[in-house]
């Protein structure tokens, strides 16, 4: 019995440090201005399928992402951040979810 689990134990292990080894990481620069920027990008990451990690440093702007690239792509990744107000590198936001932003939120509206 004792060495059923130490193989399952031991297969988990090796399954986990697989998928991993699978994860890439993907720094996005975006037109965030505030903690409320942070929070409504960050939560839209939380809803993006493949995505494992994300944090938005406000100071710079740049949204570090950790994903699964057989779930996802980086260009799902930028336009899911344009989906909710904000430019992704050379993705523009869109333009229905950016005039529904908070006037903090919206370039040049926090110094």
């Amino acid at each position: 019995m004792m060495i059923c689990i130490a193989v399952l134990a031991n297969s988990l292990n090796a399954q986990e440090k697989k998928e991993a080894k699978k994860l890439e990481e993907l720094k996005i620069k975006t037109s965030s201005q505030c903690s409320m920027c942070k929070e409504t990008i960050e939560k839209a990451m939380a809803f993006e399928k493949g995505v494992k990690t994300f944090d938005l440093d406000v100071k710079t702007k740049v949204l570090t992402v950790t994903y699964n690239p057989v779930k996802t792509t980086p260009e799902k990744i930028r336009l899911a951040v344009s989906k909710v107000g904000y430019d992704a590198d050379d993705v523009i936001a869109d333009q229905k979810a950016y005039d529904k932003l908070s006037p903090c939120c919206k370039k040049g509206g926090h110094k």
